[in-house]
């Protein structure tokens, strides 16, 4: 199974997304989305798991979580969108652990939680990379890849 993650897209889907996200089997937004169009053009491609993060505050997102736990190809996931503010005592230990917030990929495995964030795929912050992850899920294996998208 092949999971595409993207975050901090800031009202823009950049045509390298689309092309990067093509063939995954769901696609998992880890918040700060900024327009509506956004989760459309996602939805498009596979189906849409999706928190709100701190500039979504329209009426369009305001029944999206904060939070949100759930199962995906075997796998214990917890989505976040700022993982300071994320009280993880709450939840069961997950499998993995998506946010997003800072614009910086990152990859880490701390214990038995594999902490993934994807970087922003939306408009350039500072020096930071332009990215989105990719993960492989096979037979209790989890594979993470940050693609660069400019």
């Amino acid at each position: 199974m092949k999971i595409g993650i993207i975050s901090d897209t800031h009202k823009l889907i950049r045509p390298e997304a689309i092309n990067a996200l093509s063939g995954v089997d769901s696609i998992i937004h880890a918040g700060d989305i900024g327009d509506e169009q956004v989760l459309h053009a996602l939805e498009a491609i596979a189906p849409l798991t999706v928190i709100k993060g701190n500039i979504d505050t329209q009426r369009w997102c305001r029944d999206l979580p904060d939070t949100r736990q759930f199962t995906l190809g075997g796998f214990n996931f917890l989505l976040t969108h700022n993982i300071k503010l994320l009280d993880i005592e709450k939840y069961p230990t997950p499998d993995i652990l998506i946010y997003g917030h800072s614009h910086k990929p990152e990859i880490r495995q701390e214990a038995q939680t594999l902490y993934f964030n994807p970087g922003s795929a939306g408009p350039r912050r500072f020096k930071l990379p332009i990215c989105l992850g990719l993960l492989h899920l096979s037979d209790e294996k989890i594979k993470p890849e940050i693609i660069h998208l400019i």
